[in-house]
């Protein structure tokens, strides 16, 4: 049984582990808003930090960073927890390996926001900063002018810039959402019948 606990756990572990790596190496080398191109001008690092929620989108202030902080933290119990729920009820290794990244990935930013603003920043404790870097803008170009509401508006996909914590989350969660019938699925209950309950007797 503690086999089965063993891949999942190890696996998030080494991807907590490499994202601090790859933050603390992007912190060490590089300055805010360097980028480094290893795509052309599709794909590339680009240093920078955000207050709050994935993909550098933020909410609500320190008051709201300090709320999202705290609710990581409740959310990665939560996360614990159904974790070794899953493994111990014995359900489907591709959903408890996806459950291990959303876990991985949700510790990798709680670990930023935490203790980064004591270590980094000079700031107080839950106020971290996160380190985002992986920055891949496959295309530009502008909206046509029928479409509502952006006519003639400039946009650029893909421009979120993110970190391998928030990839590890959101794999997790759509791969769960691809194979929820496979992972969720009952198993009908075999019925018995009348040939074999007279073998019986």
């Amino acid at each position: 049984m503690k086999a089965a606990y063993t891949k999942p756990f190890l696996t998030a572990t080494l991807i907590i582990v490499a994202d601090q790596v790859i933050k603390t190496w992007v912190r060490i080398h590089m300055y805010m808003g360097e980028e480094i191109r290893f795509f052309g001008s599709h794909g590339m690092l680009h240093y920078t930090e955000n207050n709050g929620m994935a993909f550098g989108m933020e909410w609500g202030g320190d008051v709201g960073k300090l709320a999202l902080t705290l609710f990581r933290i409740f959310a990665v119990c939560g996360i614990v927890y159904s974790l070794i729920y899953l493994i111990k009820h014995k359900y489907n290794r591709g959903l408890i390996m996806n459950v291990a990244l959303i876990l991985a990935g949700a510790v990798g930013n709680i670990i930023d926001s935490t203790f980064y603003g004591i270590i980094y920043q000079h700031g107080p404790l839950f106020h971290g900063r996160v380190v985002d870097m992986f920055y891949f803008p496959l295309f530009r170009g502008t909206f046509p002018s029928w479409v509502p509401i952006w006519s003639n508006e400039p946009y650029e996909f893909f421009r979120p810039v993110f970190n391998l914590a928030d990839a590890s989350i959101c794999v997790g969660v759509i791969a769960i959402l691809l194979f929820q019938k496979h992972y969720f699925k009952h198993e009908k209950p075999e019925v018995a019948s009348p040939n074999s309950e007279m073998v019986e007797e």
